[in-house]
């Protein structure tokens, strides 16, 4: 039997799209075949990295957001870098390194660090950097903090200098810490007419409550005050401990900000310098000024001499140049919402950090894994294979340390029960161990514009998922059963990692988060500290000799393409041309969606299947 012709309209269709698919691949081919060219150019025209001179200052402006890893594609981040389109991203190994090696480089000097324009998703990361930050000051050289205004993440860092200079029209503000979510319920159920039907285990399991309730429950208030108080206690802390104040009286001075900045009349920038939470108020000439007196003439004599994070890695990595062939520990990175299949950085893929984890199995000369988690959670099946590739690790004889950050919660937590040791960072944000799952149905939307659902179906259960229909309690009854049975694996394969039963497990579990030092408290992970920590303890589980061993990230490759895009952005010139050369910012993705779109979105990708079991946290603050 021969085949049918397509109709006339169909192939006008096809004829248009393959027009517009050739034009397409063409266009792309042209840009590709220019960027290579201009590459060419660059290299052959640029002239060679300037070496370093004595009395240079490392700059570390971080103007950005805190991550452990890029969260978009090196193409994408170079043209946005190049366009100043979307927040800046800064990886927080970039940083140590960076610090680390300064500190013993005889031509660095000091550090200038410039917080304008920090953020930071949690503290944990935050701890690591200060803490780096305090050993490059312990071996004699100088710290130099400046902002124009200090939110509090930025004074924490800040506060890590030997001299924080504030702009005279600046201020530092310390807030406190809060959680303020928005509620839906009203305006789903009664304003729309969707019926959000909630499953869960777990009084305390409160992700998904802004779809259900128009206000927290007790349990989450009882619950977000606990562990953030004790988070709160410790910032405070480490401030005062930086900057030797009274953490009592840094509490009152912050208690009772409003009558304070009354007092000083409405002056920030004075209120900060009376409380010594800085050490002087000067402008950034003033700064500048200060610091070639400090420090040398740069080489046209117009500034003092300086390198900046990016210039200072390239100087790194020309200096260090040639393979490895030292036994490795691999570190696998795990940040994002956890997801089915593969994800690019940025987002846990079942599929991808899965693979990562073979990858470090299988090489040879890998012999330990560090698994760095910053992740609230997510499917509880991806979260699944990616447990079951650690297990696979240590079952191959290598030791698998999970190294948790801002927040290793819920699904976080899955993928880091059975490492052989779990270390957490006092103010990580880990537990809530617990699932949920979310159905939803809208017959009574239909039912305001005139629509109806009727039909009939050869068992009870044909259509029950319709979402057209109301829920059978019937139907509800098996998604609980379900729930019920994903709660009891998931503290019964905790509570075989940690040795113990689920009992004692559900103790601490029933949805309910913890500080890391809370967690430590009740047996959920086994060490207190930050990462470096957790890789010293990696290598000696391996018996490998400190400073006989070499560590390596295990990520997905850069494509050729991808790498030539890269140099381009490392080049001050080629920089400049991608301005003219990138698409206008219109046309990227610029991830600016609002907290509402964004949550309510998350609420529809968790409703499209009744037995998609959610290991979920959303506990950011």
């Amino acid at each position: 039997m021969s085949e049918s012709q397509p109709g006339p309209i169909r192939r006008v269709l096809v004829g248009v799209w393959n027009t517009v698919n050739f034009t397409r691949q063409l266009v792309f081919n042209l840009i590709f075949l220019l960027v290579l060219f201009f590459v060419l150019i660059a290299i052959i025209a640029s002239p060679g990295a300037q070496p370093l001179q004595e009395k240079t200052a490392l700059v570390l402006p971080l103007d950005g957001q805190l991550v452990e890893q890029y969260t978009s594609a090196p193409v994408e981040r170079v043209l946005n870098q190049a366009t100043g389109d979307a927040r800046p991203e800064m990886q927080l190994r970039d940083l140590v390194r960076a610090i680390e090696r300064a500190r013993d480089d005889k031509r660095i000097d000091r550090i200038v660090l410039l917080t304008d324009g920090f953020s930071a998703t949690g503290f944990a990361a935050m701890r690591d950097l200060a803490a780096a930050l305090r050993d490059f000051r312990a071996s004699g050289k100088q710290i130099v903090a400046f902002g124009t205004d200090m939110e509090q993440k930025q004074y924490y860092l800040a506060a890590q200098a030997d001299e924080v200079f504030l702009d005279p029209q600046g201020g530092v503000l310390l807030e406190g810490f809060g959680r303020y979510r928005m509620y839906y319920r009203e305006g789903l159920q009664d304003k729309l007419g969707v019926d959000v039907h909630l499953f869960k285990v777990g009084e305390y399991k409160s992700a998904a409550e802004p779809y259900v309730l128009d206000a927290a429950s007790p349990e989450a208030r009882e619950a977000d005050l606990y562990w953030m108080n004790d988070v709160w206690q410790r910032f405070l802390a480490d401030i005062a401990q930086a900057r030797k104040l009274d953490a009592a009286a840094l509490t009152a001075m912050i208690n009772e900000l409003p009558a304070r900045v009354q007092a000083a009349g409405g002056d920030l920038g004075k209120l900060a310098l009376d409380e010594k939470l800085v050490d002087g108020l000067k402008t950034g000439h003033e700064l500048e000024q200060l610091l070639i007196e400090r420090g040398a003439l740069d080489d046209e004599n117009n500034t003092f001499r300086q390198v900046d994070l990016r210039a200072y890695l390239q100087h790194m990595a020309r200096e260090n140049l040639g393979i490895d062939s030292r036994p490795q520990v691999a570190v696998v990175v795990a940040q994002g919402e956890i997801t089915y299949g593969e994800q690019p950085p940025g987002t846990v893929g079942g599929e991808s950090t899965s693979a990562l984890l073979r990858q470090a199995r299988e090489d040879e000369n890998v012999k330990a894994v560090l698994l760095r988690v910053d992740s609230p959670g997510g499917g509880v099946f991806p979260s699944e294979q990616i447990r079951r590739e650690v297990e696979l690790i240590k079952a191959a004889g290598k030791p698998v340390v999970v190294s948790m950050a801002n927040v290793a919660a819920s699904g976080g937590y899955w993928i880091s029960m059975n490492a052989d040791t779990i270390y957490a960072d006092e103010s990580t944000i880990t537990g809530s161990i617990g699932i949920f799952g979310l159905w939803m149905t809208a017959p009574r939307v239909l039912d305001k514009i005139g629509v109806n659902t009727d039909g009939v179906g050869t068992t009870p259960l044909a259509g029950a998922f319709d979402p057209t229909r109301p829920l059978d309690p019937n139907v509800g009854a098996l998604i609980q059963s379900v729930i019920d049975k994903g709660y009891a694996d998931f503290t019964g394969k905790v509570a075989a990692a940690r040795g113990t039963t689920p009992e004692q497990i559900d103790v601490h579990a029933r949805g309910r988060v913890w500080s890391g030092a809370q967690a430590k408290d009740r047996g959920l992970v086994d060490e207190l500290g930050g990462f470096e920590a957790a890789l010293a303890a990696t290598a000696e589980l391996a018996k490998l000799e400190p400073e006989k061993y070499g560590v390596t990230y295990i990520e997905k490759p850069l494509t050729a393409f991808e790498q030539a895009i890269v140099n381009m952005g490392g080049n001050s010139r080629m920089r400049g041309l991608l301005r003219v050369l990138a698409p206008t910012p219109l046309l990227l993705d610029r991830r600016t969606l609002a907290k509402a779109e964004r949550e309510l979105a998350w609420l529809d990708s968790q409703s499209r299947s009744p037995f998609r079991a959610v290991a979920h946290c959303l506990c950011d603050y």
